[in-house]
């Protein structure tokens, strides 16, 4: 089996991708635009092959590696960079190179636009929040009669929460169309929820042979907008209700051999065309990961490989070993280095030292969204993971 892995060397966590590629005997070939030798060491071992580009922008020089690699390989059964700023770009390669093992144009407007993922959330019989494409200002001022402030823009091909807004009266909404770029624009009602998420690996039947999920403390699109600190946690049991409507999604959208990322929020008050207290209404669907260092939060909590099971679901179709051990509750906190803090690292390590598991600098380009300095750690009970979370992010002079 010949599987190409496009930007293979981020995020820095992914080169286990690969390792567990090469350990289940594929053909692990890797195009990037990063010199070989800045890539990780455990990354070269895994890779067949690098192929380099001056830049993945560019599709003409993509396509022209996958090209070689099927000259000298030939056929490229699998294409995949389990990254959403690349998603297009491998349903580009697939289209092109007749490979059937992955998403391809004609499914991205569900897959990747806002507004195209609402169909198929509704046929889960997930609500969705009713949307305005922006064109006129005047447009949006009836919109928003009919939904009321405060409302949420977005692009409506974008990845994560870059240049989402929420507008919360007349003169925001003036300012927006000012400043706003020359890009289509979605406009929501807002949903007041707490962001909880559906992470799954899902074999060529549609079926999950993983599943979990997180609970997000902090918007990102706040986290990035007011430059907070952020904090989530992987929950120790995923709650039946997100359980299910993962599952729903996953065949309304035709998920097929993936690892998917499905967001939702938990109302937290009633909402009139939307549900009561406590229940789901949708978010977006991310074909891919969650992003940063999630995967490895994923094992952590679940005591299993994440990265195992979804090469053997790429190679086996189904999961090799047996995991059964014991789950815990898995913080995430990603503080600022522009923050003062009550308590330093060096703190933090001496009264934690036993449940952090990964204490790592975050790399600049997902700062923005994520924080500077990582704390990952793991807990039996939510009482402790709370505490973790208070102590972590009072604020002080350190």
């Amino acid at each position: 089996m010949n599987f190409i892995f496009i930007s293979p060397n981020f995020p820095t966590n992914y080169w286990q991708f690969c390792q567990e590629l090469k350990k289940d005997g594929v053909t692990v070939l890797g195009i990037g635009d990063a010199p070989y030798t800045e890539l990780k060491d455990e990354l070269k071992a895994s890779l067949d092959e690098y192929y380099r580009v001056d830049s993945l922008e560019k599709y003409d020089d993509v396509y022209r590696a996958v090209a070689f690699y099927t000259f000298k390989y030939g056929r490229i059964d699998w294409i995949e960079s389990n990254n959403e700023y690349w998603l297009e770009r491998d349903a580009m390669l697939r289209t092109d190179f007749n490979i059937n093992t992955g998403f391809k144009n004609e499914d991205m407007h569900r897959i990747k636009f806002k507004s195209g993922m609402k169909e198929y959330y509704k046929r889960a019989g997930i609500p969705v929040a009713r949307y305005h494409m922006v064109e006129e200002l005047e447009q949006a001022r009836d919109f928003i009669k009919t939904v009321g402030y405060p409302v949420i823009v977005k692009p409506d091909n974008g990845v994560g929460a870059n240049a989402t807004y929420k507008l919360s009266n007349d003169e925001e909404l003036v300012k927006f169309f000012q400043d706003i770029p020359p890009i289509q624009y979605i406009m929501e009602e807002f949903i007041d929820g707490q962001i909880c998420s559906y992470d799954a690996i899902i074999n060529s039947k549609g079926e999950p042979l993983f599943e979990s999920g997180n609970v997000t403390m902090v918007s990102i699109m706040d986290t990035v907008n007011n430059e907070e600190d952020s904090y989530y946690y992987i929950v120790k049991k995923l709650k039946d209700d997100i359980r299910q409507a993962g599952r729903r999604c996953v065949e309304s959208f035709g998920v097929r051999s993936r690892f998917v990322h499905l967001e939702f929020f938990r109302l937290l008050k009633d909402q009139e065309g939307i549900g009561k207290k406590g229940e789901l209404a949708a978010l977006e669907v991310n074909m891919r990961p969650s992003g940063g260092f999630t995967t490895d939060m994923l094992n952590y909590a679940n005591s299993v490989d994440v990265y195992k099971i979804w090469a053997d679901m790429i190679v086996h179709d189904r999961i090799t070993e047996k995991y059964d051990q014991e789950h815990f509750y898995c913080p995430f906190v990603g503080r600022r280095d522009e923050r003062s803090y009550a308590h330093s690292h060096e703190d933090i390590m001496e009264k934690y030292h036993l449940a952090v598991c990964m204490s790592v600098r975050m790399p600049e380009a997902l700062s923005a969204a994520m924080g500077n300095q990582v704390y990952i750690a793991r807990f039996k009970t939510k009482e402790a993971m709370d505490g973790f979370f208070k102590y972590l992010l009072e604020p002080g002079v350190c």
